[in-house]
């Protein structure tokens, strides 16, 4: 392969002729590569330009990296890592640990000893943000984030050791103070940027400096900890940019302090009021030149961006280079930081004005001469990958430049608008810029400043330059030249490297793509390997990575190698591979290395003289011409190689270069090659060798005439090669003359050629095509031959008859000869018949020229000159051969006919004898009285004149004249005209260009050239145009915007018109469905997306796999559909579109160089499956049909995973389609309504889907005749025998049995359709409950986030107050003074709108008696309540009342809950009582059945412990379950709403309760409506609504929407508004649920609904308060359904014959299918109820239940005591004392805890969720069946889930730490202090001894039965109680 790209003949031409010698042993032969394999190696050649070497993967991100070129080393820091890398092969040697650790961003480093920190710290990891060598000290700095941006430094060679220990450890004398700025270097923020840069000392210093950029993260910054305390560690010690001391050899005491006094000139920091316009975010810090010159001024540089302005459109990143001068020399004097500090803008734009402006700096390198920097323009987030990015190159000389004219600007020739001084930083307050009098700044000072100059400045004008490459997600550059190139590589954000080469002039002239790491982006900060420049090390986000800068050995000739312009290779030449030029032997040396600059004509190539060598002849050696880049032969070691070891001497005489000669010896003749069969020549490649390489290759070639007359047998002397005829060596057999053969008619053989027959040539005139003539054929010495039988051979198989005139002329009779070029020779030849082929000899050779008039003539002067060649051609649209009646030959017609009035058309005049030369016509051609000027250059002789016409006056017409040797004039006239543009269509299109305009106008086809710009400089391209229009095809814009369209006759000005073009945003494609397609294509895919009004035509194309692409049809402005295309194979594969004839693209989509890369990028695709397979029921073939019966066809489908519609499938029978009625998976119904014709007798049953056609059987005609006809002949068959062999007593019964039997024959057909029509009826059935079960599980796949967006409610959750909490917690409807209207008082507005004076529950209130009752009643209470608080006495009080029968369940509870009420304020307390009372209860229950206790709420303790539950877990309620139930219920009611719901019945299409599922199938449709209603604080809304609601479900909706920041107490209710819809302007309705306009079926009123109204989606409404309230209907859910109904009828099977008609052909399925919905709706709310169990029963480690863990250790102390082991009892003791106590009641009864509304349904959902809580903690197996209710059936797989997760709650609960009785009750006594206060204790205390009075008998024997009370005299202190509480109680108590 090198040897022939390196010879002088194309590769291709010498690969065709050259044949190797034979093969060497031990050597492979030359064969082809498998096509996967030459792929790939194409591949990989592509995509050669770089390659991997090593990588090394970090389980941490990585942060940043460092080498050390000396030792070999790189240095990585990731999260919490550090680590040391040999940096040949990336091999660990060494790590270290260093995160994470507790830290607080607020608190100091705990390095810092007199530093306390009050708030918590938690383990933070550790960001690396500087990693710096500093080699003289042999050190590496490491920065993190932690201890507020603390440093390190380690050792170097030894990354795992600390050279310093820092803060440094002084003795005790001698203490160290450390100051927070020694430890606060870098930013202390992950996101925060950091750079850093080690300075050389300067003069007085020991050590290196540390130069430090870092974005402040204080007080006031994104990064500073939100909603914590204000104070901020940072802010005075951590100066944006600083030097700091790095000497670790001298005092530790002043190391990373700012190392000049006073330190403030060595920081620069933000201003703080102006650090929100100053956020500064840092890219690099570099110094330039890297290694300075003696005694160059040094400069270190920081780039960075000063970011934009959150929540300010205007605001942009603006980016900066700064720039500080460094000591000059070893040990010069070093310059204050803010002596010398100046900075500069830096913009990188285009010429499209602001949106072509790349404003954010993302990177940058610095070159030689030049830095190069990314820029980004911020769509989205900083560092997006999809965000537009370009690279800048800039020159560090106009940087010089900038700050020389910028300080003379500020201290010599102030120019406000230049510089100015940098006033947001503390150090720039000061005076401004101001003319320093009598001073001269020298260089130096206008470099760097000066003392008496010193402020830190900032240049006003930016420095500028255009993108020198665009591409998105760029991150990172470096950049190397090598050889008059410059190589650029790009980093981008999905972890590919990009390398592309700039030549001098800065243009792309190749580029390469490497993925590195998919999808990790990589870090702005690439290094080229210090002690190898052919290697770059970069980082991604998880590896680190060596790359190769070019792999150059993917090239093998040397034409690849240069043309690949791959900066970094070239062609080494006496290697013969394709290196860098390093890796070449002498290639610092002229001609050894050719670099890709040189051009692959550079490359060496060779030519051998001779190049034919006779096989017969001796040759002293060869010369062979080499050229092209070669260093000198001479003298070296030389061979000429032949192949297969073959080799011969060769030499260079004399030294040269380019154009060398060189000499060879012929290889042996021994060693010539054979000679393939049928060739008389063989070509040999020949190699020269030099150093054991082939250098330059070439061909030439051996040739045997002796082989002549084998090869060539039937041609004459004069058609044989050159190197036969040079040696007149003619095979035997080819002339007749030297062979002795008997002729007629000749006696001696002749002895010479001289002596043969020989034709004599004569002229013979053209002969057109196809036309047959006579030729006769002269001859000498032909006598002996005389009447010989020959043939008239022209080198065709054909022959013609060749007939003797006389002894020397012969004819060819009836010659037809063909060609289909313009004009051909063929040779013409006499043989003797027979074989073998014998010729006579014709020395010089006789011809005949064929012309086909048809070819070769485009024009019409062509054609007639044809003429002088003897061509009898005419022009009559197009060349064509002259008839025998056609005229001569005329004039051609002009082109153009019309020009503009303005002249320069080129005018086109064909003809004859047009002039001899240009001299005869220059001033001869006249259009009327306008001269046209010919063009030398289309100047034709004779036969062509191209002239541009001049101006004329005003518009004519004349005919054209040429005055050459006489005038001529043309047929036609020329028109000189004024064109007209009017108009212009489409004037819009997509940026991405491809739109194709017409313009309107007149006279548009005149001239000869037409252009139409847009822009003024774009061309519209493929212009076609008649005189009326002109079409074309618009080129893409830059941005969206009008742009103006110029139409230019010959290059004129514009065509006035005004035409504007409007570029607009691309169209967007969103999505395609269906995804699936069967392989032969034709699905019709739709295409949703934006803005396709614009799309023209439309494509869609299939990679890899694809046939075909498709032509789509734009349906409307958001749809496109289009037939799938065809594929090869079952896969899924990328899909392409084409809109308007360009690839679709997404805008953000990065531009993929890598075809593998761009196949991964796609972002449709479609998976392509097997076609869809059918057959007959019964997989019959034939199918037998009579004419004139319906037809019904059941056809099986084989399963697959297509989902085809039913309009996606076509069946037809011949060519009548067969109507589908049901379609299911496997099954396809259709049927045939008309008649099929008999005519064919059979026609196919076809089906077709998509482009898929399937035949499966033949359906038969006819034979209903014949059917009948045989069964009239069975039945008289039968009743004649029965005739036969019976008497005739027995007619009669006869009679009837062949009746019946002739009904049978008759009917047995009906009966069979009978079958088929009911099989059709079964599948229907089957398919309406399959299509149901479809919808519910499409249903269950709701998705989850839309919902959660819709439960966003602004006003947060409504929570009750805590003592409405209580009051409906512990009075639900069992208390004497507590009723539903309490709970929800029913609330109206006033006639101001505002909410109502809101009624308190008795216990909240003031306690009302009579004034004159009040002493002695307070005295009482008080008496009482000190008697409650006795514990003998509380303990009696109970158990005397619970003994009586008349005291029952409801007032037990009401007593528990006054109790609770009035001991609230001392539940310590209360806790003891109930402990007693439970105790006493245990001991009931354990005697009996233990595992009952607690079951029901039948006694005092229990509701007391109820309510004691309430207490304690109203804090967890509150925090902890509120949140996710509140949501829960959201859900619910959204649920529920998106559905039908019955008004009067309640049941809802969407439920979780079987018994209020509405069990019909009826389809809402929504309805969006704009309602304006004046309250609640907004004025209008869009509410969604169904059209199946009533209007006061509507009602209800709307003010759901309007009041959801109002609590539901306060909303209006439905009856109390008035909806008012406007149809038009001019008329609008009061919508009601029932009018004059209602519906009535079966007897019953219909409500009405937004459809029965036909409100539109849309429709503008009102809603307003009413003064007069309608309520002659009450409530909706109250009416009698005898009389109205809303959804569905009553469904009681009674009054199923009172149907109507129309009710009773409803379709009907069984109701039973609609329980798929109760799935659905689980589902849906699924997560919300796992939030919500997951919440109740999880343990918060701030607030754990102490409550829970109280009372459950209670409970197992009990158990044990009484002897009660097993776990069973304590769970259900656990559970009925918790779960089921207080969450169930919680669950079923959410009006406790929020301020909504409950309704019926809500609540029927909630008893199922309750009943699912219920089960999962109960222990019990479930055992459920088929006819188990479905609220148990419904979570029945949930269950053992949810029973883990109880059980595991009960085990955190039990190994928590117990609580002390002391404990509990300072818990206990909190919850006390909470809400003191919020109950009046009195009411309750006056309503506990109400029990008191009625049951006093009873208790005062209770209390002198025990003892206790008894030695207490309790019994005396209850009756004081009485007595003062019966001092007129009963009146006072009655009065209030």
């Amino acid at each position: 392969m090198a040897r022939r790209a390196a010879g002088g003949a194309p590769p291709s031409a010498r690969a065709a002729a050259a044949v190797p010698l034979p093969p060497r042993p031990h050597s492979r032969g030359p064969g082809l590569l498998p096509l996967p394999l030459l792929l790939l190696l194409l591949g990989a050649a592509r995509a050669g330009a770089l390659e991997i070497q090593r990588r090394f993967p970090s389980p941490t991100p990585t942060n940043n990296f460092a080498l050390d070129g000396t030792a070999g080393t790189v240095y990585l820091a990731a999260v919490n890592r550090l680590y040391q890398l040999s940096s040949a092969n990336l091999s660990l040697e060494a790590e270290a640990t260093v995160g994470p650790v507790p830290d607080s961003p607020l608190c100091h480093a705990p390095q810092l000893p007199q530093a306390s920190c009050e708030h918590p710290r938690r383990l933070t990891d550790n960001y690396n943000k500087i990693l710096q060598l500093d080699p003289g000290q042999g050190l590496v700095v490491a920065c993190g984030s932690i201890y507020q941006g603390l440093c390190q430094l380690r050792r170097r060679g030894n990354i795992s050791a600390l050279a310093v220990s820092f803060p440094p450890a002084a003795p005790t004398a001698e203490p160290v103070t450390v100051f927070p700025s020694m430890l606060n270097v870098a930013a202390n923020h992950p996101n925060a940027s950091t750079v850093g840069l080690v300075l050389p000392p300067a003069s007085g210093t020991g050590g290196s400096r540390l130069l430090v950029g870092a974005t402040y993260t204080g007080y006031g910054s994104a990064f500073f900890p939100r909603n914590r305390s204000l104070e901020d560690h940072r802010f005075e010690n951590t100066p944006e940019i600083a030097i700091r001391s790095l000497d670790a050899r001298g005092d530790l005491a002043k190391l990373f302090t700012f190392d000049l006094n006073p330190s403030d000139d060595n920081i620069l920091k933000i201003k703080q009021g102006a650090k929100e316009q100053h956020k500064l975010g840092f890219v690099r810090a570099f110094l330039h030149p890297p290694v300075p010159p003696h005694s160059a001024q040094p400069y270190a540089y920081l780039a960075l961006n000063s970011e934009a302005r959150a929540g300010d459109k205007d605001s942009q990143a603006r980016s900066l280079l700064a720039r500080i001068c460094l000591p000059r020399g070893a040990g010069g004097d070093a310059k204050k930081l803010t002596e010398s500090y100046i900075q500069l803008g830096l913009q990188c734009a285009g010429g499209a004005g602001r949106g072509d402006l790349y404003s954010r700096l993302v990177s940058v390198f610095p070159a030689r001469e030049q830095f190069f920097a990314v820029f980004e323009r911020p769509q989205g987030a900083p560092g997006a990958r999809n965000n537009p990015a370009a690279l800048c190159a800039f020159r560090f000389a106009d940087v010089q430049a900038a700050i020389r004219a910028a300080r003379t600007a500020c201290f010599v020739e102030p120019a406000p608008d230049v510089v100015a001084v940098l006033d947001s930083v503390v150090q720039g307050t000061g005076p401004a810029c101001e003319s320093k009098r009598n001073i001269q700044l020298q260089p130096e000072q206008l470099d760097c400043g000066a003392a008496h100059l010193q402020h830190p400045l900032t240049i006003l004008q930016p420095l500028r330059a255009s993108p020198v490459f665009r591409a998105p997600g760029l991150t990172a550059v470096a950049v190397a030249s090598a050889n008059n190139y410059t190589a650029v590589f790009l980093g981008t954000a999905t972890g590919r490297l990009l390398k592309i080469s700039l030549n001098e002039s800065m243009q792309v002239v190749s580029r390469r793509a490497l993925t590195v790491a998919y999808g990790e982006p990589v870090h702005h900060i690439m290094q080229f390997d210090p002690t190898d420049p052919g290697y770059l090390y970069l980082m991604t986000s998880h590896q680190m990575a060596r790359v190769k800068v070019a792999a150059c050995e993917v090239h093998s000739t040397c034409g690849d190698c240069v043309g690949a312009a791959d900066a970094y290779c070239g062609w080494c030449t006496l290697e013969t591979r394709c290196t860098l030029q390093q890796d070449c032997t002498n290639s610092s040396q002229p001609h050894f290395w050719t670099s890709a600059s040189e051009g692959p004509g550079r490359c060496p190539a060779m030519t051998v003289l001779p190049s034919e060598i006779d096989v017969h002849r001796d040759y002293t050696g060869m010369i062979l011409q080499i050229s092209g880049s070669l260093p000198s032969l001479s003298g070296m070691e030389m061979a000429c190689d032949y192949g297969n070891g073959v080799r011969t001497v060769a030499r260079v005489p004399g030294p040269a270069y380019d154009h060398q000669i060189a000499y060879c010896n012929l290889l042996p003749r021994a060693q010539f090659p054979s000679f393939p069969a049928g060739q008389d020549h063989v070509t040999v490649e020949m190699s020269v060798r030099v150093k054991g390489h082939n250098i330059v290759s070439a061909n030439f070639t051996i040739y045997d005439c002796s082989r002549i007359g084998q090869v060539y047998p039937h041609t004459a002397l004069y058609q044989l090669p050159v190197h036969a005829v040079a040696l007149l060596l003619v095979h035997p057999a080819a002339l007749l003359c030297l062979q002795p053969v008997s002729v007629p008619g000749l006696t001696k053989p002749h002895d010479s050629p001289q002596d043969c027959p020989q034709i004599l040539p004569s002229p013979l005139a053209p002969v057109p095509t196809g036309g047959s003539q006579d030729i006769l054929v002269p001859l000498t010495k032909a006598t002996f031959f005389h009447g010989t039988s020959l043939a008239c051979s022209f080198g065709l198989e054909e022959r013609f008859e060749a007939v003797w005139v006389n002894d020397s002329l012969v004819r060819c009779n009836h010659v037809v000869l063909h060609t289909t070029q313009k004009s051909q020779v063929f040779p013409l030849s006499l043989k003797l018949k027979g074989p073998p082929d014998r010729f006579l000899d014709s020395p010089n050779p006789m011809t005949v020229v064929v012309y086909n008039c048809a070819m070769g003539s485009p024009d019409c002067s062509q054609c007639l000159g044809r003429e002088d060649l003897g061509h009898l051609c005419v022009w009559n649209d197009g060349c064509r051969l002259r008839g025998p009646l056609q005229p001569l030959p005329g004039t051609c017609p002009i082109e153009p006919l019309s020009g503009p009035l303005d002249g320069g058309t080129l005018l086109t005049i064909r003809g004859r004898n047009l002039g001899r030369r240009l001299s005869d016509v220059v001033h001869g051609v006249w259009i009327g009285s306008v001269a046209c000027e010919p063009l030398v250059d289309r100047y034709t002789v004779s036969e062509e004149i191209v002239c541009a016409t001049g101006p004329a006056p005003g518009a004519f017409s004349d005919v054209v004249t040429v005055n050459a040797s006489k005038e001529g004039r043309s047929r036609e006239q020329f028109s000189y005209v004024l064109p007209t543009v009017h108009s212009l269509e489409p004037s819009l299109g997509p940026k991405a260009g491809g739109t194709r305009i017409t313009i309107h106008g007149s006279d548009l086809n005149v001239g000869s050239m037409l252009q139409v710009l847009v822009n003024d400089t774009d061309p519209c391209t493929d212009l076609t145009r008649t005189a009326t229009s002109i079409s074309c095809t618009v080129p893409g814009g830059t941005l969206p915007s009008p742009v103006p369209v110029c139409v230019r006759f010959e290059s004129w000005g514009c065509v006035h018109g005004n035409l504007t073009f409007w570029y607009m945003q691309n169209p967007v494609i969103r999505a395609i469905s269906p995804g699936r397609s069967p392989v032969s294509g034709g699905r019709t895919i739709t295409v949703a997306g934006e803005r396709f009004h614009m799309v023209q035509n439309v494509s869609m194309a299939v990679h890899h796999i694809g046939r075909e692409p498709t032509f789509c049809k734009v349906l409307n402005s958001t749809l496109i559909t289009c037939p799938s295309p065809g594929a090869l194979s079952n896969a899924s594969a990328p899909v392409d579109f084409f809109i308007n004839g360009r690839a679709y693209a997404d805008e953000a989509a990065e531009e993929l160089l890598d075809p593998a890369e761009a196949q991964r990028g796609s972002r449709f695709r479609l998976d392509y499956l097997p076609n869809p397979q059918f057959s007959t029921a019964k997989r019959e073939k034939w199918i037998k049909h009579h004419p004139g019966e319906p037809l019904t066809l059941v056809i099986h489908k084989e399963q697959d995973s297509l989902g085809l519609e039913s309009h996606e499938y076509l069946i037809k029978i011949g060519q009548v389609s067969c109507d589908i009625q049901i379609i299911s998976d496997r099954v396809i119904h259709c049927s045939v309504n008309e008649s099929l014709g008999t005519a064919e007798g059979q026609l196919p049953i076809t089906i077709q889907v998509g482009n898929f056609n399937q035949t499966i059987a033949t359906l038969q005609l006819g034979g209903s005749e014949t059917a009948i006809v045989v069964s009239i002949v069975i039945c008289s068959v039968l009743l004649l025998l029965s005739v036969v062999g019976y008497r005739a007593l027995a007619i009669l019964k006869l009679t009837l049995d062949q009746a019946a039997l002739f009904v049978f024959c008759t009917k047995s057909r009906r009966a069979e359709r009978y079958w088929q029509k009911t099989l059709l009826q079964m599948e229907e059935m089957e398919s309406q409950i399959r299509e149901e079960i479809r919808k519910g599980f499409a249903e269950l796949q709701t998705d989850m986030t839309d919902l959660t967006k819709e439960l966003n409610r602004s006003q947060g959750i409504p929570f009750l107050e805590y003592k409405h909490f209580v009051t409906r917690t512990f009075f639900p409807k069992c208390s004497s003074l507590y009723e539903e209207r309490y709970v929800l008082p029913s609330k109206t507005l006033n006639s101001q709108g505002g909410p109502p004076p809101q009624e308190t529950h008795p216990l909240l209130g003031e306690w009302n008696i009579p004034e004159h009752c009040r002493p002695s009643m307070e005295e009482g209470i008080s008496l009482f309540s000190s008697l409650l608080s006795n514990k003998h006495f509380l303990i009696v009080f109970v158990h005397a009342l619970e003994q009586q029968k008349d005291f029952a369940v409801r007032d037990r509870c009401s007593l528990a809950s006054l109790l609770t009420i009035a001991l609230h304020g001392k539940l310590e307390y209360y806790t003891s009582i109930m402990k007693e009372l439970l105790v006493d209860l245990i001991d009931a229950s354990a005697a009996k059945n233990p595992k009952l206790m607690l079951r029901r709420t039948e006694s005092v303790v229990e509701k007391m412990l109820t309510n004691w539950m309430s207490i304690c877990m109203y804090g967890c309620l509150r925090e902890t379950v509120g949140e996710p139930f509140f949501l829960l219920l959201c859900a619910i009611k959204q649920q529920i709403n998106k559905g039908s719901i019955d008004a009067i019945t309640g049941k809802a299409r969407y439920t979780l309760n079987e018994e209020w599922l509405l069990r019909e199938n009826i389809e809402a449709k929504p309805r969006n409506l704009n309602v304006s209603f004046q309250g609640c604080g907004m004025d209008s809304l869009s509410v969604r609504a169904m059209d199946t609601d009533t209007l006061t479900q509507v009602k209800e909706k709307i003010l759901e929407a309007f009041c959801k920041n109002v609590p539901y107490s306060q909303w209006p209710r439905a009856e109390d508004v008035d909806l008012e819809w406007f149809a038009s302007s001019t008329q609008s309705y009061v919508l009601r649920d029932l009018d004059d306009t209602s519906v009535v079926e079966d007897g019953r009123k219909k409500l009405n609904t937004l459809a029965h109204y036909k409100i539109p989606e849309g429709a503008s409404l009102a809603m307003s308060l009413t003064d007069k309230k309608d309520n002659t209907l009450g409530r909706v859910k109250d009416l009698d359904t005898e009389k109205y109904f809303h959804l569905v009828l009553p469904t009681d099977e009674l009054v199923e014959p009172k149907k109507s008609h129309r009710q009773s052909h409803r379709k009907k399925v069984l109701p039973e299918i609609y329980l798929t919905r109760l799935l659905s709706t689980k589902g849906t709310l699924q997560k919300f109820l796992d939030d919500l169990f997951k919440a109740i029963l999880s343990i918060r480690e701030d607030k754990p239940p102490l409550a829970v863990k109280y009372f459950f250790d209670f409970l197992e102390e009990q158990a044990e005591k009484r002897g009660i082991s097993d776990p069973d009892t304590l769970h259900i003791w656990k559970t009925n004392s918790l779960p089921l106590r207080f969450w169930v009641n919680i669950l079923k009864n959410p009006q406790f805890v929020f301020d909504i509304e409950k309704t019926d349904h809500i609540d029927a959902c909630l008893s199922v969720i309750a009943q699912a809580f219920i089960d999962a903690c109960s222990i019990s197996d479930l055992q459920l069946g088929k006819d188990s209710p479905t609220n148990k059936l419904l979570y029945a797989k949930e269950i053992p889930e949810y029973r883990k997760i109880v059980q595991r709650y009960y085990k955190q609960i039990q190994d928590m730490t117990p609580l002390s009785e002391q404990e509990m009750n300072a818990h206990l006594a909190e919850e006390s202090r909470k809400y003191q206060n919020e109950f009046n204790t009195s009411v309750a205390l006056a309503e506990i001894y109400k029990y008191a009075k009625r049951y006093r008998p009873q208790i005062m024997a209770a209390l002198e039965a025990n003892p206790t009370a008894r030695r207490t005299q309790l019994q005396h202190k209850f009756e004081q109680v009485v007595a003062l509480m019966e001092n007129n109680i009963y009146e006072c108590y009655s009065e209030a």
